[in-house]
């Protein structure tokens, strides 16, 4: 908005001064331009979880959601009441119990894509204990045919190696799809970054206006005393500098200015409702929900009419985002775990214990019930359950 400025002083013929090359790049890297965070998964938790209440009620929501799913471990022929996977799950180590850890494995799916979890102890059979390892501190190491041949993990500048070899590996590795990457998962967190960025600015730059008593941005206008509206080099780089570091950015947005002789303020912009940053805020929040799978009414967002009240929008949450998740995760460590115990089990959540899924499951009960051309065993497989009990006929 200076432009004039600068054709002013060169008319004048002011004599130029050193400087670097750079240096104007430097000072005006972020002017005019969209800045993002970065996509590193630190970043990422800091800003999406840590620093955005929408990113942690999500992947709040999301986790304990599944950590509470009762859970049931059968086989072809039976469903467990007791099994040492089943005993393991229940009390994986001395700090955590099945809720802790899984929310854990849940949280840290969420918000980088990959999940990681430690196999402890247990000469013969399952393992002693498990433990959820931080995605963050962990690197894949490939063979030359790509697959995995180990994992290191590191803290403090120290490494530990996990090796990968024939048998059950001592790290089950769950990742989610990432259509680029052979390796590693691509997290919701990474696909809602754009929006965690534009609601976090929303924030910052409301929270600055208020702090400067809401006033709207404007242009300052220089009429000289002799009738030339021209300001001298010194005068011009004084005023530039003392926008960039006092009046450019969200954190200074509305602060007031000292104007000295001849300079005049002109406003130009709108107030803050005209601007409507509550309603940026709101279609941000809206993208960090869809973009976990949460419907935007459980985190309380007005204005999204796609479910026809809360007990829907409920059931859709655990149809199409809570149970996917659990029972992929579950899968994959009834797998892991069955390796070491040296069985097939499968660990799955029991839809029957869902009070979310009550009446669709009260509505297949009796669908299946009354369907006479189906045999026990026939009924009992489309209900998630063994064919036959250990005993029947």
């Amino acid at each position: 908005m200076f432009d004039f400025l600068k054709r002013g002083e060169a008319e004048t013929g002011a004599p130029e001064a050193k400087a670097s090359a750079a240096g104007r790049v430097a000072a005006w890297g972020s002017a005019g331009r969209v800045t993002w965070s970065a996509r590193d998964s630190v970043t990422l938790t800091k800003t999406g979880f840590a620093a955005n209440p929408i990113g942690f009620r999500t992947v709040k929501m999301i986790a304990e959601a599944v950590a509470a799913l009762p859970l049931v471990l059968q086989d072809h022929d039976r469903r467990y009441d007791s099994h040492p996977v089943l005993d393991l799950i229940r009390r994986p180590n001395a700090a955590q119990g099945r809720a802790e850890l899984i929310e854990a494995l849940i949280g840290q799916l969420l918000l980088t894509g990959n999940g990681y979890v430690e196999a402890v102890g247990g000469a013969e059979g399952v393992p002693a204990e498990l433990h959820v390892l931080r995605s963050e501190r962990m690197a894949l190491v490939p063979g030359q045919d790509g697959w995995p041949v180990a994992y290191d993990y590191t803290v403090g500048g120290r490494k530990h190696r996990f090796h990968v070899g024939d048998g059950p590996g001592p790290i089950c590795h769950i990742k989610s799809f990432h259509p680029q990457d052979d390796h590693y998962g691509l997290s919701a967190m990474q696909a809602a970054a754009n929006a965690v960025d534009v609601h976090n600015a929303a924030s910052r730059w409301s929270k600055a206006l208020l702090d400067n008593a809401a006033r709207p941005s404007g242009a300052i206008v220089y009429a000289g005393t002799d009738g030339q509206g021209q300001l001298s080099a010194d005068q011009y780089d004084r005023l530039l500098l003392e926008m960039e570091t006092q009046h450019q950015g969200a954190r200074n947005a509305g602060r007031p200015m000292l104007l000295e002789g001849g300079l005049d303020w002109k406003p130009m912009g709108f107030s803050p409702s005209d601007m409507e940053f509550q309603k940026t805020k709101e279609a941000a929040a809206r993208e960090i929900a869809i973009a976990f799978g949460v419907p935007p009414m459980l985190l309380g967002i007005p204005g999204d009419a796609t479910y026809a009240n809360y007990q829907e929008a409920n059931r859709a949450f655990y149809r199409l985002t809570v149970l996917p998740l659990a029972t992929r995760v579950t899968g994959a460590l009834s797998d892991w775990l069955g390796d070491f115990a040296g069985e097939s089990v499968t660990l799955r959540p029991d839809l029957d214990q869902v009070p979310a899924l009550a009446s669709e499951r009260e509505a297949q009960w009796a669908r299946i019930g009354g369907a006479e051309f189906l045999s026990d065993a026939e009924k009992r497989s489309l209900l998630g359950l063994p064919p036959l009990e250990v005993g029947d006929g």
